[in-house]
């Protein structure tokens, strides 16, 4: 039996203040209109498209409820969570007053609000704050599964069968508090009427201060935010959002789950998930709450504010980039593209403060610019971003390119190696406290999908936490399976890495791998390798050491940028829009550099063979793309792949070339008791450039050699003693005596016997003396 029509319920009192927004907010959707649009108003056309069954929420700009009355915008501001429920109601009146008969009778209208000025941080939200309207930012670090919330109850009572309709729920499950049958005295069984209540979406939300904000030496702060409705599903765990809506009191069900706290379970109060608790003997119960922030509005501010305000995501028009940039901002990357020294000064201006390692910056720099993302037919991805890792000595400002580049990049997460769990740098599987169900957590390689992730101290990483970031590096993916969870996570990022070598300083007799605590594959992912080494040079050091004392005396005025970062900002968010294609000769050149970096890692005289793979000619279009999106042209050029080569290879040779030991092959052939004659036991060694430089002048001379005896008019081959001396002719000017001439000899005696026993590009032809043989170059061999 259904009394409930035909009996009193309790009063409800009436709010005139609510009321009153109620019909001049209806007035403001029916005669506010656009500057510029005559006789037609703002959002008929948005209201249209809530007709349809897909969409249930209008976006309202404040500034023109601002604009339209002061009033009604003062008092939705400061009592917002008051009059929010009429302001929906207004909505839903205007919808159905404009379409007739078309709307579900049960279906719910909210409303979003955007463009809000008042920007509060997450520090200072105080209960000063509850019920009023404000805007908060941070980084998202955690996102709930979406669920249906209860927010209409319509009870039946189980006594007298009473229909009991719009039991308001608080962000708990809430029972009418008595039936509505004054002949029945039911206070606790009530049934819930799934079908006439109404249900929305809701989700959950964790949110971060991000690094701007923070105090220096704070941690950060994390608020629960709640959506609702369109707003689910707007933000993913790494982005940088701003969420407008007001501060709530919402119940403490996770303090009633700690250990040491006994939970009571009351009847007739809705069971234990409420946060009551306390002496059921003594008839005590307590209600414990926490602030949370009940989001309306969502906006992205990591891809328009932190980007110069361009939008990363739209097209490249003219009327686009007018809506999103000023006029002048826009003739300012006009002509930044035009600057025929861009590469140089892009670079110089990004890392004003730190002197030299000029390759480093501009390696650093294509990083940010990255190639173009590719999917092919067989729905594989090949990757558009550049890795890029630091080896070298201590004090060679490794971490200090790291540090600047967190703070310019607009999506960025810094992390030390040692600190960093592979959990952390992936992501964690981690139980909700309120529902018990296992969410993932985002962790430092999602954080910063789209953006860098650099993380220093990469060489004391554990094996294992090595080993998870592999997928991350290569195929852009992040595959968990834990506790039920099985997810594929996009991971977009590009890694800047620094490393220290092993026992802190670059050992040059070494190869790369020697020197640093990583495995081949986890290198063969970086695109480029720099090796810093701190050498004692005398205008290196008087330079830096004028550039350190600048920099602490004059601070600011010692800094010299040709572009501020705001500027570069926003010419890379500019210039990633390009997605340039590969032109015919710059593929034909790219097959032919590769076939080169490939000759010579077959040669002998190259030790680390697994160095070139075609991950490195990959890397090489990835550089070449970055190229042509620094210079804002859709065509890569054979320039532009020739300045990625240059890059590549000045990364490859610096960590594929240690000191040559000029006496190794004797120290392989002769025993023990022979290496007691040298002198202290010291061997012969040069620097890998020297030992190329002569090579090259020996070889290119006996090349000429045999040309002139095809043509007959030379001999074909020459005998060591021969090169010998023609070589120290040729030098003869660099000599300053009798010593240096005779080491000289000795080097050069030693590079023919090296490149006869060791690299095998000489040929020793039988019938010549042993002391003295006849010598051709190796027909295969090609000259770098």
């Amino acid at each position: 039996m259904d009394v409930s029509e035909r009996t009193q319920g309790p009063s409800r009192v009436k709010d005139d203040l609510a009321e009153r927004c109620q019909r001049l907010f209806l007035s403001f959707l029916t005669e506010f209109e656009a500057p510029g649009a005559e006789g037609e108003a703002k959002y008929v056309a948005d209201v249209m498209e809530l007709v349809g069954p897909d969409r249930n929420t209008l976006t309202v700009s404040f500034r023109d409820v601002e604009a339209y009355n002061r009033n009604l915008a003062a008092t939705v501001q400061d009592e917002y969570y008051r009059v929010y429920p009429f302001l929906c109601k207004a909505l839903s009146s205007y919808v159905r007053s404009e379409h007739p008969g078309v709307v579900q009778e049960k279906k719910q209208f909210y409303v979003r609000f955007i463009d809000f000025m008042g920007h509060t941080k997450i520090r200072a939200l105080t209960t000063s704050k509850i019920g009023q309207l404000t805007k908060i930012s941070g980084q998202v670090v955690r996102t709930h599964p979406v669920h249906p919330e209860l927010v209409s109850g319509t009870f039946i009572c189980l006594e007298c069968q009473t229909s009991i309709p719009d039991v308001i729920q608080q962000f708990k499950y809430t029972q009418p508090a008595v039936c509505r049958n004054p002949h029945c005295a039911n206070r606790s069984k009530f049934m819930l009427d799934i079908n006439q209540s109404k249900f929305v979406d809701f989700q959950k939300v964790r949110i971060q201060e991000t690094q701007s904000e923070l105090p220096r030496g704070s941690i950060p702060r994390c608020v629960e935010v709640v959506l609702r409705a369109e707003a689910v599903e707007s933000c993913r765990a790494g982005d940088k959002v701003d969420f407008t809506g007001t501060l709530v009191v919402v119940p403490d069900v996770s303090s009633m789950a700690t250990p040491g706290v006994r939970q009571e379970q009351a009847k007739g109060v809705g069971g234990g998930d409420q946060g009551v608790r306390g002496l059921r003997s003594l008839g005590v119960r307590d209600l414990s709450y926490r602030m949370a922030f009940l989001g309306c509005g969502v906006e992205q501010t990591s891809q328009t504010m932190m980007t110069g305000g361009i939008d990363p995501n739209s097209e490249i028009t003219e009327e686009s980039l007018g809506q999103q940039i000023s006029q002048a901002d826009l003739l300012r990357i006009f002509e930044m593209s035009k600057d025929r020294n861009i590469y140089q000064n892009l670079s110089s201006s990004m890392f004003p403060t730190i002197h030299g390692s000029d390759e480093i910056k501009k390696g650093i720099l294509l990083m940010l610019f990255g190639g173009v993302a590719k999917r092919t037919v067989e729905k594989t991805s090949l990757r558009g971003d550049v890795n890029v890792c630091i080896v070298g000595d201590p004090s060679t400002a490794k971490s200090q390119f790291l540090k600047q580049v967190s703070d310019f990049s607009p999506r960025c997460v810094y992390t030390s190696g040692k600190a960093s769990s592979a959990a952390g740098l992936t992501a964690a599987v981690v139980k909700d406290e309120e529902s018990g169900e296992f969410v993932i957590e985002a962790g430092a390689l999602l954080l910063a999908d789209n953006g860098v992730c650099c993380i220093d101290e990469f060489d004391k990483m554990d094996v294992r936490d090595q080993v998870a970031i592999h997928e991350a590096m290569e195929q852009q993916t992040i595959s968990i399976t834990k506790a039920g969870v099985k997810a594929v996570l996009n991971a977009r990022t590009s890694i800047l890495a620094a490393a220290n070598p092993i026992g802190g300083r670059y050992d040059r007799s070494k190869s790369l791998q020697q020197n640093i605590q990583l495995s081949a594959p986890i290198m063969s992912r970086f695109d480029l390798f720099f090796v810093l080494v701190d050498e004692c040079n005398e205008v290196t050091d008087y330079a830096i050491a004028r550039r350190i004392v600048d920099l602490h005396s004059r601070q600011e005025e010692s800094v010299e940028r040709e572009y501020t970062l705001e500027e570069i900002r926003r010419y890379i968010a500019f210039a990633k829009k390009f997605k340039p294609k590969i032109t015919r000769e710059s593929q034909e050149y790219m097959v032919e550099e590769y076939k080169k970096l490939r000759q010579r890692d077959a040669n002998a005289m190259s030790k680390a063979s697994w160095r070139i793979t075609v991950r490195q000619l990959e890397s090489l279009i990835r550089l070449s793309e970055a190229m042509a999106k620094m210079v804002c042209e859709e065509k890569v050029t054979v320039a532009h792949v020739k300045e990625a080569f240059r890059l590549l290879s000045k990364s490859i040779i610096r960590v594929e070339t240690p000191d040559i030991n000029l006496d190794e092959d004797q120290n392989t052939t002769q025993d023990a008791d022979a290496d007691m004659e040298t002198e202290e036991g010291e061997n012969l060694r040069i620097t890998f450039e020297e030992y190329k430089k002569v090579s090259n002048m020996l070889i290119l001379h006996m090349r000429e050699f045999e040309e002139k005896s095809r043509e007959g008019t030379g001999e074909g081959a020459l005998k060591k003693q021969e090169l010998v001396d023609w070589y120290l002719q040729h030098i003869e000017d660099d000599i300053g005596g009798e010593q240096e001439m005779i080491a000289k000899k000795l080097v050069t005696e030693k590079v023919l016997e090296r490149l006869v026993k060791v690299d095998n590009v000489l040929l020793e032809i039988d019938g010549g003396d042993e002391e003295d043989p006849w010598l051709v170059v190796h027909p295969n061999y090609i000259v770098e």
